[in-house]
């Protein structure tokens, strides 16, 4: 992290010092000159930071919404369990809170039901204009979209709503889900850039209509409004980005257009001549405030990029790529916080430590591809089995370890038993190996006194003991 934070400094110090020495020199440039720095930078400049900001406020509900859509719970729910609302409202109001969302939806391709944080809303029906956007995502081959639009159970506002398909095993279409944002930010952002920099900012869809402005300043609801823009309707109605000059009211007026396909929107901006010509003195002050501010801007997301890539390689770092379950690395991390956490609030705290019985047999006589597949089934296994509010982790080879909170011995019986249990009935186990495969558990309760070695030690021991009494059961250390 200390050379990626390097760079961005250096990086800071070179636009900084590239902002300051042009600001300088139009200081002393012409009027001719200003109104080419406002075509070629400026506007274009003020175009892509608004995209950025766009794709920033985006990056993180896709994620959290893809996640949503891959979620085992989701699936299962809506496979099996659809007739509980309880638990697919709680799972929706639990992701709508955690990350600040405005709103979490789910709808269900069986029954046509629309659930919220606050419960079933309404049946998704053909005809209903609300409905319509289901329909269409169904229908399109993408996988995921964002769209601008309203809901009457969320208010009046305009809403971003990020959707995701959810598919089954056999990749059929069983659901969609995602996030909503509230478009407020778009308008703070569109008001500075009009206060600061005097630049006129709206979005408009293929009609020409004015989707998204800043309030109580729209002065016009369709391009076609102004004689100007009707004329150049069908050029600003294009891909890719475009800057066109022309004249209003006596004004020389410059407008950038630019397609924002994450919205399906175009981005346009406009710039009175007059507003940046009058003084050029003044304009050199102003420009380098710009220039500061941009500068900070552009450390900042800089800076937050590096910080995610950071994060994406620690959690790689974290997890076991075959089971996608984290590893005996993140394990000892979460048991050490968990002994804290104990001896703050006298906690009950229990340790099973799971191995395959015989699983070297299965890779020599099935070969390496199918132990793998059987240790995926474990880890789906424990995932199901074990509480949502437990710790399992890929021990390493064909060991298992599950953390247990909030739970005694008895409790960590119980969960050994159903472990054993679950995987010597799984049929999807016996369709792989031809054979029933079982498991050697140790169970450890963790005491006051306890440390990480002294916990791990006697679990482990009480799995040889396992092992050593016969397999297919578990033992209490």
């Amino acid at each position: 992290m200390q050379f990626n934070y390097r760079i961005v400094f250096i990086i800071t110090a070179l636009l900084f010092t590239l902002s300051v020495s042009l600001t300088g020199m139009n200081y002393y440039v012409s009027m001719n000159l200003t109104h080419s720095q406002l075509k070629n930078s400026s506007i274009p400049l003020t175009v892509d930071n608004i995209y950025t900001e766009i794709q920033k406020l985006i990056i993180e509900p896709n994620l959290i919404a893809s996640m949503m859509a891959h979620d085992t719970f989701m699936k299962d729910w809506l496979a099996n369990q659809e007739s509980d609302n309880e638990q697919v409202v709680k799972y929706l109001d639990t992701i709508q809170n955690k990350y600040q969302m405005f709103a979490t939806f789910l709808v269900s391709e069986k029954t046509q039901n629309y659930y919220s944080a606050a419960g079933l809303l309404e049946k998704m029906e053909g005809g209903n204009q609300n409905n319509d956007w289901y329909f269409a995502f169904k229908n399109n081959p993408e996988v995921h979209e964002i769209n601008i639009d309203k809901n009457e159970h969320m208010g009046s506002l305009l809403v971003m709503f990020i959707n995701h398909k959810i598919f089954d095993n056999d990749f059929h279409m069983i659901g969609a889900t995602g996030v909503g944002i509230r478009t407020s930010y778009i308008n703070d952002m569109l008001k500075q850039f009009r206060l600061k920099y005097n630049f006129r900012v709206y979005f408009i869809n293929d009609e020409g209509e004015v989707i998204i402005s800043e309030l109580d300043t729209s002065l016009i609801s369709n391009i076609d409004e102004l004689p100007e823009l009707s004329e150049i309707k069908s050029d600003l109605i294009s891909k890719g980005s475009q800057l066109f000059e022309y004249i209003r009211n006596d004004e020389t007026v410059l407008l950038n257009r630019k397609y924002i396909p994450e919205l399906d929107l175009y981005l346009l901006v406009e710039a009175k001549m007059n507003d940046f010509t009058n003084e050029v003195k003044e304009t050199f002050y102003f420009n380098i405030v710009i220039s500061l501010l941009l500068t900070v801007a552009i450390t900042l997301i800089v800076l937050v990029y590096v910080r995610n890539i950071h994060i994406r390689l620690n959690q790689l770092a974290d997890n076991d790529p075959l089971t996608g379950l984290p590893n005996r690395r993140f394990f000892n991390r979460s048991l050490e916080h968990a002994l804290l956490l104990k001896k703050r609030n006298n906690t009950n705290l229990s340790v099973l430590f799971l191995d395959l019985d015989n699983f070297k047999k299965i890779n020599d006589t099935k070969g390496h591809d199918v132990g793998d597949k059987v240790l995926k089934r474990i880890a789906k296994i424990l995932t199901i089995t074990i509480r949502a509010t437990d710790f399992t982790s890929r021990w390493g080879g064909e060991e298992f370890i599950v953390l247990m909170l909030d739970s005694d011995i008895d409790g960590a019986i119980s969960s050994a038993a159903k472990l054993c249990k679950a995987i010597e009935q799984d049929k999807s186990l016996v369709g792989l190996v031809d054979h029933k495969v079982t498991a050697s558990l140790g169970v450890t309760e963790v005491k006051n006194d306890d440390d990480i070695d002294a916990i791990l030690k006697r679990v482990d021991s009480a799995l040889y003991k396992a092992k050593d009494s016969g397999k297919n059961q578990y033992i209490v250390g």
